[in-house]
C-alpha cells in the first residue's frame, strides 16, 4: 500500500459564518483546536460539508490558512486535506495548485458532478489532475451528489496514478466497498458515511472522513480507534451509541443538521448560505430529541 496519510478519523469541517454572513475565522480556529484537542487524526476543510461551492477564492484561502496555521501550531503533524474537486478539470487543477501553495498535505477530489462523465471521462479527469500536481490525491466517490458512480474497474485504473493514495467511499454500497478493498489493495479506503465506518473497517478500511465528528469528535475517534485496534465488541457498542446522531445528521441536506446541532452546543457554526436553508421546525425537534442523548 502507498503512503498512508492517516488512520482513524478525519473531520469534514463545516465553515462557520458570522451574523453578517462573512466567514467566522476566529470561530473556525476554535473549532480546529477543539478537533485536535479531542484526538482527531486529520482535517478536511473546503469539502461539501464546508459549503465550498458558495465560497469565493479569497474566502477559500482564508479558511485554508486558518486551518493549516492552527493545525501546525499544535506540533502534532495533523494532516490537512483540502477539498479541491469541481466539475471542471481546469478549475480542479487550479484548486489543487492552490492547495499546494496554501500548505495542504493532500487534496480531496470528487467525481465531476452534473456533467456526468463516462468512466473513461473520469479516468481522463483524474489523470489530468494527477499530472498537474505533486500533492497526494484522495478520490471522492459519492454518486448521490454527483450522479455518477466510480466503478471498481475504473478505481483500479485510477490507482495506477502514482499520487492517488486513497478513496473516500460514499457510494452507500457495501458490496462495492468490499470489491474496492479486495481488488484495489494499493490505496487506502476511507468511509464517507459515518454509519458505514465500522463495517468498512471490519473489511479492511482505514477510517472515516466524518461529519458527526464536527460535534462529537472524541466519541467518533473512540469508535474508529476501537475498530482499528480489533476491539470489535467495544466498537460495536460505540457504533450503536452514535447511530441516532449518525442518522440525525442527515435528516436534511448536510450540513444543515450538523450546523444546527453545533449552534445548539455553543460551537461556532452560524447560518447556512443559500441555496441551503435552515431545517424545518419538525426536523429541528427530531434533532433536539436525539441531542438529548449526548452530553
Amino acid at each position: 500500500m502507498r503512503k498512508i496519510l492517516f488512520r482513524g478519523t478525519a473531520t469534514a469541517l463545516i465553515t462557520p459564518f458570522l451574523p453578517n454572513g462573512e466567514v467566522d475565522c476566529a470561530g473556525l480556529k476554535r473549532n480546529v483546536a477543539f478537533q485536535i484537542e479531542n484526538g482527531i487524526q486529520a482535517l478536511v476543510p473546503l469539502g461539501t460539508t464546508g459549503e465550498t461551492p458558495t465560497l469565493d477564492e479569497k474566502e477559500r484561502e482564508s479558511v485554508m490558512r486558518v486551518v493549516v496555521e492552527t493545525a501546525r501550531a499544535t506540533h502534532k503533524n495533523i494532516p490537512v486535506i483540502m477539498g479541491a474537486g469541481t466539475n471542471s478539470t481546469k478549475k480542479t487543477i487550479e484548486n489543487a495548485k492552490h492547495a499546494e501553495a496554501w500548505g495542504a498535505d493532500a487534496v480531496l477530489i470528487v467525481t465531476p458532478y452534473y456533467n456526468k462523465p463516462t468512466q473513461a471521462g473520469i479516468v481522463a479527469h483524474f489523470s489530468a489532475v494527477s499530472a498537474a500536481v505533486k500533492i497526494p490525491i484522495i478520490v471522492y466517490n459519492i454518486k448521490s451528489r454527483t450522479g455518477t458512480n466510480i466503478e471498481t474497474p475504473t478505481m483500479r485504473k485510477l490507482a495506477q496514478l502514482e499520487n492517488i493514495i486513497a478513496v473516500k467511499e460514499a457510494s452507500g454500497d457495501i458490496a462495492q466497498m468490499t470489491d474496492v478493498l479486495d481488488q484495489v489493495p494499493d490505496i487506502a479506503v476511507y468511509s464517507g458515511d459515518d454509519a458505514m465506518t465500522l463495517p468498512l473497517i471490519a473489511l479492511g478500511g482505514l477510517g472515516i472522513i466524518s461529519v458527526v465528528s464536527n460535534l462529537l469528535p472524541s466519541q467518533v475517534v473512540a469508535m474508529t480507534n476501537a475498530a482499528l485496534d480489533g476491539d470489535i465488541a467495544r466498537a460495536r457498542k460505540l457504533h450503536f451509541d452514535l447511530l441516532p446522531i449518525f442518522k440525525g445528521a442527515f435528516v436534511e441536506t448536510n450540513p444543515a443538521p450538523i450546523k444546527y446541532a453545533m449552534n445548539k452546543r455553543g460551537l461556532a457554526a452560524g447560518s447556512l448560505r443559500l441555496p441551503l436553508v435552515e431545517m424545518t421546525t419538525e426536523n429541528q425537534a427530531k434533532l433536539d430529541a436525539i441531542l438529548m442523548q449526548y452530553r
